[in-house]
């Protein structure tokens, strides 16, 4: 990644909506349950989830 020039900022963008997208599969789309696995408020996965463009299931839209 470093040889491609991909900054840090892009890196853990990205690593972050593929964390969301196992976690969503994985609770089978219960954005209740993924925020707790994840650590984070519903509110905050659920402005993630629109943001990434990810559905509830964490498939892209």
């Amino acid at each position: 990644m470093v040889e491609r020039g991909i900054l840090l900022e892009e890196a853990v963008t990205e690593f972050e909506k593929k964390f969301i997208k196992r976690v969503l599969e994985h609770s089978k789309g219960n954005q209740c349950r993924a925020a707790k696995i994840l650590g984070i408020h519903r509110n905050t996965l659920s402005r993630k989830i629109t943001e990434y463009h990810l559905d509830h299931n964490g498939r892209r839209r």
